[in-house]
C-alpha cells in the first residue's frame, strides 16, 4: 500500500471501522478517540473508517460531525487513510461535511 494517508489501486489490508467515544454528558470523549487511533496504528491496520452510517454518526450535530472529522484526520497525520462516512437528512450538511473532508485531506 501506498505510503501517502490516501487510497488508491495499490490500497489494501484491514480498515476498521472507529467507534465513536463518549462521555457521561454526551460529548465526545476526544481523550479516547486518541487513544483509539494510537490502538489501530499500533495494531497495523491499514486504514480508518469514521462515521459510519451504522453507528454514532447519525447521533451528532453538523457541527460535532466537523469538529470530530477534524480532530481525527489531523490526529491520524495521514499515517493511513481516514475513509469519512457521510451521511445527514440535509443535502448542503452532506455537501459541507463531504467538502471539509476532502479538505482536510
Amino acid at each position: 500500500m501506498s505510503n501517502t494517508g490516501f487510497i488508491d489501486e495499490q490500497s489494501n489490508g484491514v480498515f476498521i471501522i472507529s467507534t465513536t467515544p463518549f462521555l457521561k454528558d454526551g460529548s465526545i470523549d476526544f481523550d479516547s478517540v486518541e487513544s483509539l487511533i494510537e490502538f489501530y496504528i499500533d495494531k497495523r491496520v491499514s486504514g480508518m473508517t469514521i462515521l459510519g452510517m451504522m453507528g454514532e454518526a447519525n447521533k451528532l450535530s453538523s457541527n460535532e460531525s466537523a469538529k470530530f472529522v477534524k480532530y481525527f484526520i489531523k490526529r491520524v497525520n495521514s499515517r493511513v487513510p481516514v475513509v469519512v462516512g457521510v451521511s445527514d437528512a440535509g443535502l448542503q450538511n452532506l455537501v459541507s461535511l463531504s467538502q471539509l473532508s476532502m479538505d482536510l485531506g
